[in-house]
């Protein structure tokens, strides 16, 4: 279990960098759509599309048991989806506050920005 890392849903591109770096068993869920998915990436995501998540939202929460880390291009989607899921009983779950773009900009350069 990993510790809370703020009062709230979110957490900053560095702290889930952190965890990366500490090789925390985390789940990394990219919530964004195809397109986006296939522009760029977080290294180690899994892409479950928003889209798709009336189809897809029971398997995202039996998934696994590890803590969960969303992100989507800004953060407005992955934060929906992860108030969602904690609304459903899912504990350990976070939003990545400014999505793969803050990302990009903050922790890897190397992930295209668009």
């Amino acid at each position: 279990m990993l510790p809370d890392p703020t009062d709230s849903e979110e957490i900053a591109p560095q702290q889930l960098a952190q965890w990366l770096a500490d090789s925390a068993e985390i789940c990394l869920i990219d919530c964004r759509e195809a397109d986006e998915w296939g522009y760029n990436r977080i290294e180690g995501a899994k892409h479950w599309p928003l889209s798709k998540f009336p189809e897809l939202g029971r398997a995202l929460l039996e998934s696994t048991d590890w803590p969960m880390v969303i992100y989507c291009h800004h953060g407005v989607r992955s934060l929906h989806l992860t108030r969602w899921l904690r609304h459903q009983g899912r504990g350990e779950v976070y939003s990545m506050h400014g999505g793969i773009d803050r990302w990009s900009r903050e922790i890897d350069p190397t992930v295209p920005l668009y």
